[in-house]
C-alpha cells in the first residue's frame, strides 16, 4: 500500500514542481555550473560535496532548484519521499513559508502519516538552526563544507548588552 501512496506523491510532485519553478522561481536564474564542474571544486568545498551528492544518487541538477539539494547536504536529510517531506517541515521550522511548501507538508502528512514523529523532529531541527532557506548557495560553493554546515547548524545566539 505504501508503494501506491508514494507513486501518487511522485505523480503530484512531477506535475507541481514545474509550476513551482515557473511561478515561484521566475526571478531566480539557474546556476552557472553543472554536475561535472562541481566535481572539480576543492575536495572539502560545498561545490565538491554537491557534485559528489549528485553522482552518488544519480541525480541531475534541476534548474532553479539547486539550493534545495544544498539543503539536503547541510541538514543531512535523505532523499526518499518521507525524507523529502521531513525536509519541508525542517524548512518551515527554519522560517520558509510558501504555498508549495505548505501543500507538500499537508499532502505528505495525510499520505504518509506514519512518519509524523520524524516530521515533528525535523521541524524542531529547523527551528534550532540558523536561517538558511533564503541563502543563495551558488556564491558559497568555494567555501569549506564543514564550516558552512557548522555555521548553519547553530542557532544565532542573542547578544545582551
Amino acid at each position: 500500500m505504501k508503494k501506491i501512496r508514494i507513486k501518487f506523491l511522485l505523480f503530484v510532485y512531477d506535475k507541481t514542481q514545474k509550476l513551482y519553478r515557473k511561478y515561484f522561481k521566475k526571478k531566480k536564474r539557474q546556476w552557472q555550473f553543472n554536475e561535472n564542474q562541481l566535481l572539480e571544486f576543492h575536495k572539502d568545498s560545498l561545490g565538491r560535496k554537491l557534485g559528489e551528492f549528485y553522482k552518488k544518487h544519480g541525480f541531475t541538477m534541476i534548474p532553479k532548484m539547486e539550493n534545495h539539494d544544498v539543503h539536503h547536504l547541510l541538514t543531512g536529510c535523505g532523499t526518499n519521499f518521507e525524507d523529502e517531506i521531513a525536509m519541508q517541515f525542517l524548512l518551515l521550522g527554519n522560517g520558509k513559508v510558501n504555498a508549495h511548501l505548505l501543500a507538500a507538508i499537508g499532502l505528505g502528512t495525510v499520505i504518509l502519516p506514519e512518519y509524523y514523529k520524524m516530521y515533528i523532529k525535523a521541524y524542531k531541527k529547523g527551528r534550532n538552526m540558523r536561517a538558511f532557506h533564503h541563502v543563495d548557495f551558488e556564491s558559497l560553493l568555494w567555501q569549506n563544507f564543514e564550516n558552512l554546515q557548522n555555521f548553519f547548524k547553530q542557532k544565532e545566539t542573542p547578544v545582551f548588552y
